[in-house]
């Protein structure tokens, strides 16, 4: 999502309309060269990460989930803002000029908003999902049944679409200011009114639902642990004429927790990196856009690169994707032995071990 300045002061007691200066490069080539090289790794990362966790997703069943409906989903609108949204943003940012004509800066300028929109309404449907798993598991399966995630998953995709290209191809954005931008500068400017309803719809709602929802996640996870920990001892003491049934309760438990605790994360480090650009893009309308420039580019990149940093999250904290991942890079995925419905949860020496028991 994009939003910067040129140094623009505004008269705001003038009728007249302000037209900015023509784009001029200030890098010398060194810095161009590293800028380039820094945000083309970036960019890479961005659309060969997702794409793995689409195709991890896609391929193995042991992946295939409500949540990870979710995650595939996201994954893709990540893995767009790496395909056609940071390469001409790169460009911008190095040449400081639009090359691309006002038509496309429109249209970059909406998908920008659409797809930076849909990822912060997917982790918010993955909020949502967690909630039930962890502190609702008894109606789970009703409640995020395969046509309301199908449901969940359209809207964060329609909404998106709804407050980006309407009123940005429309110009509604922009109604009452009298700024003149050349054509070879693509600078999103928008009005008091759009800033402040969009990001509320766009970042501050989810986050607010998002935060309660972990937070609830959080007192739930701490309840099970005790409950885990009673689990434990019972089965130690040999109490408990099921224990079999216990050791699967538990089991599901700790799952349920890891998974809620690595979304969490992944949430986490979104609002920190998103954060500051919504809050900049809600003030500069009201202080007659004198943000810098540097200062826009900083806080857009950061959101950029947050794009690419859930799939190494997922490698991370996920034992199933972590391996998912490594198949696909490795080429295992072609040999004798992989298949669809693989075991991921276990090295093939952890799964041989467990089959030799008795």
């Amino acid at each position: 999502m994009d939003n910067s300045s040129l140094g623009l002061h505004y008269d705001a007691n003038t009728s007249l309309q302000t037209e900015l200066q023509s784009c001029t490069t200030l890098r010398n080539q060194a810095s161009r060269i590293f800028l380039y090289g820094f945000f083309s790794i970036g960019i890479v990362c961005t659309v060969v990460g997702n794409f793995l966790v689409v195709l991890s997703i896609a391929y193995f069943k042991q992946l295939q989930s409500p949540t990870n409906s979710f995650v595939m989903s996201l994954a893709v609108a990540d893995c767009l803002v790496g395909l056609v949204v940071m390469p001409y943003s790169m460009i911008r940012t190095v040449e400081g000029c639009w090359y691309f004509g006002v038509l496309f800066c429109q249209l970059h300028s909406s998908l920008d908003v659409m797809l930076c929109t849909a990822s912060i309404f997917h982790l918010s449907c993955i909020a949502f999902d967690r909630y039930y798993a962890v502190c609702n598991p008894l109606v789970y399966s009703l409640k995020m049944s395969h046509n309301r995630v199908i449901l969940l998953i359209v809207i964060c995709w329609a909404v998106p679409m709804l407050i980006s290209f309407g009123p940005i191809m429309l110009d509604l954005h922009i109604a009452g200011v009298n700024i003149l931008l050349p054509e070879n500068v693509c600078v999103f400017l928008v009005n008091r009114i759009y800033a402040v309803m969009a990001s509320l719809v766009a970042f501050y709602l989810p986050m607010a639902i998002m935060l309660v929802a972990y937070w609830k996640i959080f007192k739930a996870a701490k309840r099970q642990a005790r409950q885990i920990c009673a689990m434990e001892s019972q089965m130690a003491a040999g109490v408990g004429k099921d224990s079999s049934k216990k050791q699967r309760h538990r089991n599901t438990m700790k799952r349920e927790g890891k998974a809620a605790k690595t979304l969490g994360i992944i949430m986490g480090v979104f609002l920190i990196f998103w954060m500051p650009f919504f809050t900049v893009n809600i003030v500069d309308p009201f202080i007659e856009y004198s943000t810098e420039v540097v200062i826009w580019d900083i806080f857009l990149w950061l959101g950029y690169i947050n794009s690419s940093l859930n799939p190494f999250l997922y490698g991370f904290f996920n034992r199933s994707f972590r391996r998912a991942f490594l198949m696909f890079m490795g080429c295992k995925v072609c040999l004798p032995g992989s298949s669809p419905g693989m075991d991921l949860s276990h090295t093939r020496k952890e799964a041989n071990e467990r089959a030799d028991q008795p």
